[in-house]
């Protein structure tokens, strides 16, 4: 059973708040982390909905569940620096939102959130792209990384 990518991040979320509620550490009252985790948040959308825009223009299917209904390889735009910008995009997100709790626990989330992203979607889809184009893939593969690093 596969799981929508949305539903780990909402899921990160809510571990987040309850590592911050129940295991809160160094909190801050200051209201720098809240502007800038909103700002954050902001990207992490505004990336997100990019991306699906440009996915849109090749006429291939966003639906993550089912990589092997591809149609086209985008390379362009956020693709070209990043192999995932939608699942980046949520990893700004939930940057912005744990600064919007205001303490270091919930930091904790993130390596989880990529590590889970990476193994159970982003390597099933890879899989499927390299079968669906082969060596057009693998080129792009070797030349853009998974996330931006």
């Amino acid at each position: 059973m596969k799981i929508p990518p949305p539903i780990y991040a909402i899921a990160s979320v809510a571990l987040m708040w309850f590592l911050n509620k129940y295991y809160p550490v160094l909190e801050t009252g200051q209201r720098w982390p809240v502007i800038v985790g909103g700002l954050l948040i902001l990207v992490g959308v505004l990336i997100d909905l990019l991306a699906i825009v440009q996915f849109r223009q090749a006429r291939t299917t966003i639906n993550p569940l089912k990589p092997e209904s591809s149609s086209s390889l985008v390379t362009s735009g956020f693709y070209a620096y990043s192999r995932n910008p939608m699942y980046a995009g949520m990893l700004v997100c939930l940057i912005g939102v744990t600064l919007l709790f205001r303490s270091l626990t919930p930091l904790l989330v993130l390596p989880l959130f990529i590590l889970v992203v990476t193994l159970f979607q982003i390597i099933p889809e890879e899989k499927a792209l390299a079968n669906i184009f082969g060596d057009e893939f693998e080129y792009y593969k070797r030349n853009v990384p998974r996330w931006l690093w």
